[in-house]
């Protein structure tokens, strides 16, 4: 390869904590050279959500695969990486399992530095690719199916976690009342569409914890709520108005999440709100962010929609910031599917 990609710090990434099988290089930790993605949606919307023993057989089978793809598509071998970076929480446990091992293996192969990354923090750099300007501090809102959490971004090392779910997080609440209305699995896209033909105020739904001085979040009452409306609607044989109730159970979740997410900006004292996550994509929840930030005069960023959802570019772009610490594993390092936010 040439000087010029020899003079850059290139990192392969590698993504496998839950469903999709992801590699990606990226070139100083901001620009995506290849961000490969084999998702497994297909194999799981017959089960209505992800099966984890399925989930890891498919990261097996598809791993090695994409990591050639992505090396290829960037145009550059094993010995032009600087280091190979890698999920190991939080996530599923036999999935992160082959993400890590792979990982050690090609780190060990071609004698790179190794770096473990945390999936949350992979969701909030994800920005950093599609906004190169961005810098810390900011507040992260972090929504997925897995996680609905505010964090507040100090610098590229210092985050303190707000505050989190204390049950269902927002993604998964819109995948169970996916599944109760009969849409495909995974549910958000399909209720974010079905929504936009639906009055948004037809359903008087709870919105949980709001006006509070606290950070956290509940949507197993919404979900219940959800839920015993549709279980009492058949009760008494009346017709489901399926958009009137997607917009408003939408409409509930977002006015928890841009309520929530607002008062962790005036307590903070930013000025700069970021949104990460499977849900970032979700058009009522950018739409209503959209209102209330340029209401208070701040600067609102989302990935692109690609790097919403899980994708390995995003683990690079962490895992650079930790190589410059020198921040690095070693071949000891093992999956942790609780790991917390912020941990090593």
């Amino acid at each position: 390869m040439g000087d010029t990609i020899r003079q850059r710090c290139l990192t392969l990434a590698l993504e496998t904590s839950c469903d999709e099988t992801s590699a990606a290089v990226v070139a100083d930790g901001r620009v995506v050279l290849s961000n490969i993605i084999s998702s497994q949606i297909p194999v799981h919307q017959k089960f209505g959500g992800v099966v984890p023993e399925i989930a890891s057989r498919k990261h097996i089978e598809n791993v090695m695969a994409v990591v050639d793809e992505a090396l290829s598509v960037a145009g550059v071998g094993l010995t032009d990486i600087s280091a190979i970076g890698v999920t190991y929480g939080p996530g599923l446990v036999g999935a992160l399992l082959v993400g890590v091992s792979v990982a050690k293996a090609l780190a060990f192969a071609a004698d790179l530095p190794l770096v473990g990354v945390n999936h949350l923090e992979g969701h909030i750099f994800a920005n950093f690719l599609s906004h190169t300007a961005l810098q810390p501090p900011f507040i992260a809102l972090v929504v997925s199916g897995g996680h609905t959490s505010l964090i507040q971004v100090k610098d590229y090392h210092s985050f303190e976690l707000l505050g989190q779910t204390r049950d269902d997080a927002a993604g998964e609440a819109f995948d169970k009342i996916a599944r109760v209305l009969k849409l495909p699995y995974p549910g958000g896209p399909h209720i974010d569409r079905l929504a936009q033909q639906g009055n948004p105020a037809a359903i008087a739904f709870p919105r949980a914890l709001t006006g509070q001085k606290n950070f956290e979040f509940s949507f197993s009452g919404l979900k219940s709520a959800v839920i015993n409306y549709i279980h009492n609607a058949e009760q008494r044989g009346e017709r489901i108005p399926q958009a009137d109730l997607a917009a408003s159970f939408q409409a509930a979740v977002v006015d928890v999440l841009v309520d929530k997410t607002m008062h962790a900006v005036r307590q903070c004292q930013v000025n700069q709100v970021v949104v990460a996550g499977g849900v970032a994509a979700n058009s009522a929840l950018k739409t209503a962010l959209q209102e209330a930030c340029g209401a208070a005069g701040l600067a609102l960023y989302y990935p692109d929609p690609i790097l919403c959802t899980d994708n390995a570019a995003m683990i690079a772009c962490r895992a650079y910031y930790h190589y410059l610490q020198g921040d690095l594993a070693d071949l000891h390092l093992n999956a942790r599917p609780a790991l917390k936010l912020g941990n090593r």
